[in-house]
C-alpha cells in the first residue's frame, strides 16, 4: 500500500484538514495517477456536509481529476507512464448491466463506485465492499482501472481541463443527448460552475444561447463566454417576455427555485433538464408541461464513451474551464466563497501544494 497525503472532513460540521489515506499498487488492469490538478464541485460541500445524506466518512472529495500516470498494470495497454489523463465522478460499475454494456456506466443498475463518498467493488464480482471507501482528489495519487481513466488531450491546459471531468461532461451529455442544434434557442439558467460550462459548449455547438441569472453583475461575463443574450430574473418581468421562447433550457442552479416559470419559458415540444441537485425538492404543476407539450427531463454527468467525446470536443474547440487556482489549505476558504458564489467559475486546487506539506 502507498502512504498518500490527502485533505478530508472528518465529519459533517469539522473543516477539512490534513489526513493520510493509502492507496494500493495498481493491479494488471490498473493505472497510478500522480494528480497535479482537482478541481473543486459544488457537490463536494453538499457530501462533505451531508448535505444529502448518507455521507461515508472520513471523507476525502475530489473527482475532477488530472494528473499523470506514474505506474502501469502488466496487462495495462491504453496508457503509458508519463501520459495525461484524468478521472471524472466514478472510478468503477457493474460492467454487466444494460447500462454498463451500453456504455452508460453512470447510471448503472447497482450503482456506480464514486470517486469518493463510496465504495470500492470486489475485483471478481464487482459488487461494493462496503469495508474499503473510496477517496477522491484532494490527494496527491490514485489508483484506478485503464477502463474508468480518460485521455486528456495535448491541446487542453491541464488545470483548466479538471472541471471538465464533471462541469463539462454535465453541461455537454444532455446538450448532445437531446440534440441540440446549430440555430436553436437555448437558455442556461444560473452561471456558475456548471453554468459557464454550458454557455461555452452550446456556443459551440452552434445554438443562439441566452443566460438567465438572478446576477445583473454576470451580464458581461455571459457574453465574453459566447452567449447571445442576457436576461436577469431578479426581475420577474422577463418570464412574461420570454414566455414560449426557448427549444432547450438547461437548469444548473443547486439552490431551491421555481421550475414552472422557467418550464413556461419553452416553446412547443420543448425540453428543460435539470443538472443541479437542489437539497429540497419542488413541485411541478401539471399545466407547465401539458400546455405545449414540453419534457421536463433530468441528466447526470456521462458515461466514460461520451467523456472522452467530450474532451476531444473540447480540444477541438479550444473550451476549457474558467478557474481559481488555489493551495489546498485554502480549500475551507474556498467552500465558504462558493457557498456566496464569489468564485468565476471554478477552484482547482494545485496538488502540488499538498506535495508541499500545505496544511
Amino acid at each position: 500500500m502507498l502512504k498518500t497525503p490527502a485533505y478530508a472532513a472528518l465529519d459533517a460540521t469539522s473543516p477539512l484538514a490534513p489526513f493520510n489515506i493509502e492507496r494500493r499498487e495498481p493491479g494488471p488492469r490498473e493505472v497510478l495517477i500522480d494528480i497535479l490538478y482537482c478541481g473543486v464541485c459544488h457537490s463536494d460541500i453538499h457530501q462533505a456536509r451531508d448535505g444529502w445524506g448518507g455521507s461515508v466518512f472520513p471523507m476525502v472529495p475530489g473527482h475532477e481529476i488530472v494528473g499523470r500516470v506514474s505506474r502501469v498494470g502488466s496487462q495495462v495497454e491504453r496508457f503509458q507512464v508519463g501520459e495525461a489523463v484524468g478521472v471524472g465522478v466514478f472510478v468503477d460499475s457493474c460492467r454487466r448491466c444494460p447500462s454498463c454494456r451500453d456504455g452508460e456506466e453512470q447510471y448503472c443498475d447497482f450503482g456506480m463506485s464514486g470517486t469518493y463518498n463510496s465504495y470500492e467493488r470486489d475485483p471478481v464480482e464487482h459488487r461494493f465492499d462496503k469495508s474499503r471507501p473510496t477517496y477522491g482528489g484532494y490527494a496527491t495519487m490514485i489508483t484506478v482501472d485503464q477502463d474508468y481513466v480518460l485521455r486528456v488531450p495535448e491541446a487542453l491546459p491541464l488545470d483548466r481541463a479538471a472541471p471538465l471531468l464533471c462541469a463539462g461532461i454535465t453541461t455537454y451529455s444532455p446538450l448532445k443527448h437531446f440534440g441540440v442544434k446549430p440555430g436553436d434557442r437555448v437558455a442556461v439558467v444560473g452561471l456558475g460552475g456548471l453554468g459557464h460550462m454550458a454557455v461555452k459548449l452550446a456556443a459551440a455547438m452552434g445554438a443562439h444561447v441566452t443566460v438567465l441569472s438572478t446576477s445583473e453583475s454576470k451580464r458581461a461575463d455571459a457574453q465574453a463566454l459566447g452567449a447571445q443574450d442576457f436576461a436577469s430574473t431578479r426581475d420577474g418581468s422577463v418570464f412574461k417576455e420570454k414566455a414560449n421562447t426557448f427549444d432547450f433550457i438547461i437548469d444548473t442552479v443547486s439552490a431551491k427555485h421555481d421550475y414552472n416559470a422557467y418550464l413556461n419559458l419553452l416553446r412547443l415540444d420543448g425540453t428543460m433538464v435539470l443538472v443541479g441537485l437542489p437539497e429540497e425538492p419542488e413541485v411541478v404543476s401539471a399545466g407547465s408541461l401539458t400546455r405545449k407539450r414540453r419534457r421536463l427531463a433530468g441528466s447526470m454527468i456521462g458515461g466514460i464513451r461520451e467523456t472522452q467525446e467530450m474532451l476531444d470536443f473540447c480540444a477541438q474547440h479550444g473550451i476549457a474551464s474558467d478557474i481559481e487556482l488555489i493551495r489546498i489549505e485554502q480549500i475551507n476558504e474556498a467552500y465558504e466563497r462558493m457557498l456566496r458564489s464569489d468564485v468565476r467559475y471554478r477552484f482547482v486546487i494545485d496538488i502540488d501544494s499538498l506535495r508541499r506539506g500545505g496544511g
